[in-house]
């Protein structure tokens, strides 16, 4: 009830929640970072439940625990629903995914179609652009599950950049390697689909990939190798 009540006092000036997801929050604090400053800068007034909140569950539903993912859609439905929360924007199409169908009366947004929309509407300010070429990631839990594919190159269009597509793209993007569980169930499966599709990037002959997604970023990090790998904040950020 403590948690409740604080909670309640945290939501008295706006109704919209930042939920990071585990991953941007516990391991790439710099993402959150940026995602603060970002929203902030588009004039978007939100809250973060930081410790109260807990995992989305996506990771222990896809590993068939039931009873703990439904204690966690639980627990995190009451902070939701006490707080009035009426918004909810992530970025971690994960989360996305699980938020969007636990919750079907909140108006839950990826943070690229948030972005996007505030750099169309001059929101967010542009004050340099970028005059390259780049690959672009479609994240599983993004495109496949989301259906979320032209946002993020529209977005990265808007920054300057000419994507080149890598061949497997869109609907038939390959998977970076670390989704459901593959790369704790399967390190050298995990490794191989990793370097298959970072090896189709490096033939694109391009300097960077991006991706909009902290699982396909922390997991192409590990085997960066002269490609630089970018979540689509860092690059946004350095356009503000």
């Amino acid at each position: 009830m403590k948690i409740i009540e604080k909670v309640k006092k945290l939501f008295t000036k706006t109704n919209t929640l930042y939920y990071p997801g585990c991953i941007t929050k516990m391991v790439y604090k710099n993402l959150e970072k940026n995602y603060q400053v970002l929203f902030e800068k588009a004039g978007i007034d939100f809250i973060q439940l930081k410790d109260a909140e807990k995992c989305c569950g996506s990771p222990v539903t896809n590993a068939g625990y039931d009873k703990d993912y439904s204690d966690l859609v639980t627990h995190n439905k009451k902070l939701v629903e006490s707080a009035g929360v009426k918004r909810i924007i992530t970025n971690c199409p994960a989360c996305y995914n699980i938020l969007k169908k636990e919750y079907p009366e909140i108006e839950v947004e990826h943070a690229v179609t948030v972005l996007l929309d505030a750099v169309i509407t001059k929101k967010l300010k542009l004050k340099r652009k970028f005059d390259e070429k780049i690959t672009y990631h479609d994240p599983c839990h993004l495109g496949r599950y989301a259906g979320i594919y032209e946002e993020p190159r529209k977005l990265l269009k808007q920054l300057g950049f000419t994507i080149i597509e890598m061949a497997r793209n869109r609907e038939s993007s390959l998977c970076c390697g670390a989704g459901g569980g593959l790369q704790n169930n399967s390190k050298s499966v995990s490794e191989r689909v990793t370097k298959m599709r970072l090896n189709e990037a490096r033939l694109l002959k391009v300097k960077k990939l991006i991706t909009a997604c902290p699982m396909c970023y922390h997991q192409f990090k590990k085997y960066e190798d002269g490609l630089k790998i970018l979540d689509i904040s860092e690059v946004l950020l350095e356009c503000i």
